[in-house]
């Protein structure tokens, strides 16, 4: 069941599926049609049976009593291999559709070490079993965090034990499984025969909690995917709560590796036609996970019985649970706990053959269903996104070196919205020239655009257009390296654009600048001279030759408009200022002279991006140099660290809101081009040495540096920087990345993606932290680099001033 693109290509599948606590049958061929028939994708299925929870807790208290007499010694009983009464699955045409579930009444967290060796044994011989039975996805019971002070120690052993599990296979799926946030009096353990209460009173100590923290889950998330190396096959399994956690908690999920949404009926509540429902704000969480790349499924737990398929209903009273029974009682009288619990344990496999209730218990299903249905339409960035871009690692375009490929141009000129603000702007500033009477360079009067770096020439077919609009004639060149892509060039010239442009093949750094053949006016008037004084000067020429005129000789002249499209995502990373320098200093019109665009800013923010961390250290493998390199790359399943404080609402249980907060973004540097933009002209091409032993660096002007500081009010990971660009075009045409700006300035622009740079280990900043970001764009004689340090500060705690008293 893998997530993909609905039919329609513009709603995301809902795979929907049906949790019962008190499931103990197997899941039969019958019972998967009639769940498939009444809309659910997949079951769950517990691995192990009542009995053999039952014969772990005879173990665990014959150990204990046991122990009573023999206080000093520390042995840890062996728990027997699975036979066929401890399991009710086994391998069958249906196992695709299935979860396993494991035991959640073990505790891996626990400090007792007793109960923590039988708990991973327990997991150990059930994860092997489902592995064996092809179960691809099971769902462990996460961490308990109500030992107090102690629990940090819990967090490590469970993470270590995860860890061993993952190594059991090579291809099963682990979620654990999390509340949203965590509460202390929702974090008791209320699992029917629980291991926790066994934890003796020697091993337990009190540590003081917050009455609730909305990220205390995600530190034992982070805790347990850090020490397990973002393993690729570990994810989240999130229970959605009754009441959401304040919105930074909520984008905080939506980063990291979702894999199950679980809904119990509590979580809905009642519409005026007393259906179950879910509030305004649940269904934005709801439709805000659902477009992530690969969306979680959707768990409904305890929402009702499938209809048609008979459930188990104890006919006894259930099992005391943990939170009755602390661990000195349960460590006191194993044997009456014990025997309580095996009872229950076996009065649970009586199964209720009675008819099902006349009441529709699909109700929930078809909420869900509808919700579906009802998802808010996709953007066009979300569209042009899904399914392949978003969080995808491409390393940036390099067509200073590398020659790029027809696929590759193909790509930029399906943005429309780039070449509509080119033309816009191309239009706009011959409108201003011809207004303002500036003088032009040609020879002839004619204002003389180039479009370097011209490719397939899509911006050539833009000039002519805006020249053709404004009513302003040009003359028109276009200077293009790659030889493959100039034959297209000449093929336009020919059949589209009637040999209206000069075409140069050439490197546009060594480009002289345009020549023209035409004469000048000077010429022009000299010609028209003589043409109407046929017999002057007659008599100094020979008589034998006929009267002619000089060939016109090439008038070199400057450029009025210089139009280029080398600008990456982090604006100059593709080395636009370096390819632009020698035409802006040495042959741009001194006095008018424009460049579109006209300057460009890069910005930066720190982000948490687990997913980006977890595909570069898979692909260092190969590669040492991949935690060192820029990406492009769609940031989808991210979240922003430094962010504007939200107002507060006065009840921090309910602080929910609307929108996430603003990111914080700060401008690193900008560059400018054309006249009068002050920069130092850099040497030609040829005049570069590469002579390493000698110090020169010719491009030093071109290195910038940036020195910011974000404020980072709750704690998280920081695994990389977001890099986004502005770029004046001209006037106030502008192109823009910058998530605050980009859908005012130029929205739906898919040219490009934001840059992200790495971090190659993470770092975690602490609540009203700070970060300092130091970046720099190093240069030499060869190539050009960035350089990027981050630093993490903790802000000290202020006091009060005391008066000195006398």
């Amino acid at each position: 069941m893998d997530s993909s693109s609905s039919p329609a290509g513009d709603l995301p599948v809902y795979y929907v599926g049906q949790h019962e606590s008190t499931r103990q049958l197997p899941i039969s061929p019958q019972t998967w049609r009639r769940a498939h028939d009444c809309g659910y994708d997949m079951l769950t299925t517990s691995i192990t049976t009542p009995l053999f929870h039952s014969r772990v807790l005879a173990l665990l208290a014959n150990q204990l009593s046991e122990l009573k007499d023999r206080p000093l010694e520390h042995p840890i009983p062996a728990v027997s291999s699975l036979s066929a009464t401890d399991t009710a699955i086994t391998p069958c045409k249906t196992i695709s559709y299935l979860i396993g579930l494991a035991s959640p009444w073990v505790d891996l967290s626990s400090p007792d070490p007793l109960v923590y060796n039988i708990s991973r044994q327990v997991l150990e011989l059930e994860i092997s079993y489902a592995a064996f039975c092809g179960l691809n996805k099971v769902v462990l019971p996460g961490p308990k965090l109500q030992y107090g002070s102690s629990h940090g120690d819990g967090l490590v052993q469970y993470a270590c034990a995860v860890q061993e599990l993952l190594a059991l296979n090579n291809f099963m799926q682990i979620l654990i499984h999390l509340p949203m946030m965590y509460h202390p009096d929702q974090d008791g353990d209320d699992v029917e025969g629980s291991l926790s209460p066994f934890t003796r009173k020697e091993y337990t100590e009190e540590g003081a909690r917050s009455k609730h923290d909305f990220l205390g889950t995600w530190d034992a998330w982070h805790v347990i995917r850090s020490l397990c190396k973002y393993h690729a096959r570990l994810f989240v399994a999130l229970a959605i709560p009754r009441h959401l956690p304040a919105i930074h908690a909520q984008t905080r999920w939506h980063s990291e590796p979702l894999k199950l949404l679980s809904l119990t009926a509590q979580t809905f509540i009642p519409n005026p036609k007393d259906k179950p429902a879910l509030t305004k704000y649940h269904q934005d969480l709801i439709h805000r996970y659902m477009r992530l790349r690969t969306p979680p499924w959707i768990l409904l737990c305890d929402v009702g019985p499938i209809p048609g398929v008979p459930n188990v209903e104890p006919k006894t009273s259930k099992p005391p649970k943990a939170k009755g029974h602390d661990s000195a009682d349960a460590s006191k009288e194993p044997e009456k706990f014990l025997q309580a619990l095996i009872e229950v344990g076996q009065n649970d496999q009586r199964i209720n053959q009675t008819s099902i209730k006349t009441k529709n218990p699909t109700y929930h299903l078809a909420y869900i269903r509808n919700l579906q249905e009802k998802s808010p339409p996709q953007s066009f960035l979300e569209l042009f996104g899904a399914g392949y871009y978003h969080d995808f690692l491409q390393n940036p375009l390099q067509p200073l070196s590398h020659n790029l490929e027809s696929e590759s141009y193909e790509v930029f000129e399906r943005d429309p919205v780039k070449y509509d603000l080119y033309e816009s702007a191309i239009r706009r500033a011959l409108t201003d020239w011809v207004s303002a009477g500036k003088t032009a360079s040609s020879p002839s009067g004619t204002i003389v655009v180039a479009v370097v770096g011209a490719g397939r020439g899509p911006l050539v077919t833009r000039a002519l257009q805006a020249s053709e609009t404004a009513g302003v004639k040009i003359e028109l060149w276009a200077v293009e390296k790659n030889p493959n892509a100039f034959v297209l060039l000449q093929y336009h010239n020919e059949h589209t654009w009637s040999n209206q442009v000069h075409l140069v093949q050439s490197d546009m750094r060594s480009w002289e600048g345009p020549v023209s053949t035409q004469p000048s006016q000077q010429q022009q008037q000299q010609q028209q001279y003589h043409s109407s004084h046929p017999h002057t000067h007659q008599s100094q020429k020979p008589p034998s030759q006929p009267h002619q005129q000089p060939p016109p000789q090439p008038q070199p002249h400057k450029i009025d408009i210089l139009i280029s499209e080398l600008l990456g995502s982090f604006a100059d990373n593709e080395l636009s200022p370096e390819c632009l320098d020698p035409l802006t200093h040495t042959r741009l019109n001194p006095t008018h002279g424009l460049s579109i665009p006209s300057r460009y800013t890069s910005y930066l923010t720190p982000i948490a991006a687990p997913k980006l961390h977890a595909d570069i250290a898979g692909r260092t493998l190969t590669d040492p140099t991949a935690p060192n390199t820029p990406y492009v790359v769609m940031l989808h399943a991210f979240d922003y660290l430094s962010t504007q404080q939200p107002p507060p609402d006065g009840n921090p249980t309910t602080a929910t809101a609307t929108a996430a907060a603003a990111p914080i973004i700060k401008e690193a540097w900008s560059f400018t081009h054309g006249a009068g933009s002050g920069a130092t002209s850099s040497p030609s091409p040829s005049a570069i040495s590469f002579n390493n032993n000698q110090n020169n660096n010719n491009n030093e002007h071109n290195t910038r540096s940036a020195r910011l500081t974000f404020p980072t009010p709750h704690r998280g990971c920081m695994h990389g920087l977001a890099g986004y660009f502005e770029a004046v075009l001209y006037a106030e045409i502008e192109l823009s990345t910058h998530p605050l700006r980009a859908e005012r300035k130029s929205r739906d622009m898919t040219s490009w993606f934001p840059i992200y740079f790495p971090l190659k280990t993470p770092l975690y900043t602490p609540d009203n932290s700070s970060l300092t970001i130091t970046m720099r764009r190093c240069t030499d004689a060869r190539k050009v680099w960035y350089e990027w340090i981050v630093e993490s500060f903790l802000e000290p705690p202020t006091f009060p001033q005391c008066r000195k008293s006398r």
